[in-house]
């Protein structure tokens, strides 16, 4: 699993930094989440064969968090995309995209499907033979959802050993890795435990958008590898936070803790502050395994 920031600053792009956007490769596909201003700039930059992207999800339809999206569309088209692109987000994001190119009379020479969200529970958003999306329901000022990706359990390990020990067919191999048993020709039943290992251990991340603090969250993001949680303020402008629905990193790692996951990450840091270092001594105190989010930057789980 691999997560390429592109973007975690709060609000208003700067020269060196941008609003949230970030990339996720899990078993094979390449999800895009949120896509602020800058977004296909930063893809370009950072060398993202972009064209893998199939899957978009966007969290609210404040600015920071989908305007680089009218932009990327028009670029899939003068590039000649034409595999169709699957959007999930809000309730209106097909109305502000399609008004833009019919406006510009620009419309997509691929097929552009829109997954509108109204629910506030969660939802399977996304699911096949790999990989699960469900919504996160988020306390914010607008209907918004952080996303849930979860890998599905892989198919076991052979043991190679065994079964050369047992002289057994590679014919056999895949119902083997499937987790069925072997019948020799003696009619000896050799049972799939000796014959392979547990698979990897599934990992998920969790992608926790602009949300006030929500204790709420726990039970769905128990136990996650990556719990990504925004930390716009630092403790000493809590009282910011409650006002903007924004959480703290003191906030967010309290969430980390109580859903003990194995490692949090922050972002959408308010540029009012002088090094984003403040926001990990402040989570760490209560989560050790804190990460920052870093504009550029990837990381391996």
């Amino acid at each position: 699993m691999r997560l390429t920031i592109l973007g975690c600053y709060a609000a208003t792009p700067r020269t060196l930094t941008n609003p949230t956007s970030q990339v996720l490769e899990i078993k094979n596909h390449m999800f895009l989440i949120d896509c602020g201003e800058g977004a296909q700039v930063q893809l370009r930059k950072h060398k993202i064969k972009f064209s893998r992207i199939n899957h978009i999800f966007i969290s609210h339809l404040h600015g920071d968090h989908f305007f680089g999206l009218p932009g990327l569309i028009s670029t899939f088209r003068l590039l000649g995309r034409e595999k169709e692109m699957h959007i999930y987000g809000p309730k209106g994001i097909k109305e502000a995209i399609t008004l833009l190119l019919k406006l510009g009379d620009s419309w997509t020479n691929y097929p552009l499907r829109f997954h509108e969200l109204t629910s506030k529970d969660s939802e399977v958003i996304f699911e096949d033979e790999k990989v699960l999306v469900e919504t996160v329901p988020l306390d914010h000022r607008i209907y918004t959802n952080g996303f849930l990706f979860r890998e599905k359990l892989g198919e076991r390990k052979l043991n190679v050993d065994a079964v050369a020990k047992y002289k057994i067919d590679k014919a056999y191999f895949q119902n083997i890795k499937n987790g069925k048993d072997v019948v020799l020709d003696t009619g000896e039943v050799i049972s799939n435990a000796k014959l392979t290992f547990d698979p990897p251990k599934p990992k998920s991340y969790a992608f926790c958008s602009d949300t006030a603090y929500k204790p709420g969250i726990v039970p769905q993001i128990k136990y996650v590898s990556v719990l990504y949680h925004e930390a716009t303020f630092l403790e000493s402008e809590v009282h910011l936070s409650a006002k903007t629905k924004h959480a703290t990193a003191k906030e967010a790692a309290t969430i980390a803790s109580a859903a003990e996951v194995e490692t949090l990450m922050l972002g959408h840091y308010s540029t009012r502050y002088k090094s984003i270092e403040l926001f990990k001594e402040e989570a760490s105190v209560i989560f050790p395994n804190t990460l920052l989010a870093e504009d550029g930057k990837s990381f391996e789980f």
